[in-house]
């Protein structure tokens, strides 16, 4: 942000040029002043956009773009902002106005068929991401195209954008994590497994890919614990997956007794693995 003093010797300078005959007008001075306010602006549609809450920033962005509603780049944060409150099915018509105005470009089209997505439009993204240039080769633009190919069961598209995503970001353990989970749906435990423990050296402390390579490894009737980072905590309720993952496919022993490691791992009471070995002692019984 602009600092006051900074604006005030800036605004004193330009008196003092006008005094001294350089014919600087009040106009001028207002543009000058404007330009001020635009930087400042932007810097703040920039931390609500990233740092605010996201009703917050809905309210700032839907208050903004009412008072200037031929600004696209208000309407482009109230659709991100939408997005961000986990309101899909209203950005999708933010997003459908911006897309059309001339100032639109294909990462604004990359993210209307995200919001598509979102609300489980998947046909209309597909058709939003058919309309961007092959061209454009983002990581975000790819993640969505193995997303709409993997909704298709187009495996082979799927499998060819995912590993095309997961090489334009630096940061790739989320969409690892989703083809991973694609590939277990699959039926291909194996595969699943070695992509989320590939997601899981890019993140550490990502537990939903912990708790994918134990549905995978338990596909596999892989029944023991993996050499990853956990706690104390995580280790409980990975323990707990794999003995569910153990009844399910009727290895009622093996799953008794690491629901029972579960139990006595967990650092504080583990109500639902307790209560799940009480009902599973219960059916033995009887």
């Amino acid at each position: 942000m602009r600092h006051p003093v900074l604006i005030a010797l800036c605004l004193a300078g330009m008196a003092s040029l006008s005094a001294c005959g350089r014919g600087n007008s009040d106009a001028e001075v207002d543009r000058a002043l404007k330009s001020v306010n635009v930087i400042d602006e932007s810097n703040l549609n920039d931390i609500m956009l990233t740092v605010g809450s996201p009703d917050e920033s809905v309210a700032y962005f839907r208050g903004a773009s009412a008072k200037a509603p031929e600004r696209v780049d208000l309407k482009r944060g109230l659709a991100k902002s939408l997005v961000r409150a986990n309101r899909p099915s209203e950005a999708i018509a933010i997003w459908a106005d911006v897309a059309a105005s001339p100032g639109a470009t294909n990462d604004d089209r990359v993210d209307y068929a995200e919001a598509l997505i979102r609300a489980n439009e998947w046909k209309r993204a597909e058709a939003e991401l058919n309309r961007i240039p092959p061209t454009h080769e983002t990581f975000q633009r790819y993640r969505l195209e193995a997303m709409v190919a993997d909704s298709n069961k187009n495996w082979t598209k799927a499998d060819s954008f995912y590993e095309i995503a997961s090489g334009l970001t630096t940061k790739p353990s989320g969409v690892l994590n989703n083809w991973g989970y694609s590939k277990l749906t699959r039926g291909d435990a194996a595969g699943a497994e070695r992509l989320f423990l590939e997601a899981i050296t890019y993140d550490s402390k990502l537990f939903t890919s912990k708790n994918n390579l134990i549905l995978a490894r338990g596909a596999q009737r892989k029944y023991d614990l993996p050499v990853i980072q956990m706690t104390q905590t995580e280790r409980a309720q990975l323990l707990y997956t794999l003995a569910l993952t153990a009844v399910k496919q009727g290895d009622v022993t093996v799953g008794k007794g690491l629901m029972q490691e579960a139990v006595d791992t967990h650092p504080q009471y583990f109500e639902a693995a307790a209560r799940s070995l009480e009902t599973l002692d219960a059916s033995v019984t009887n």
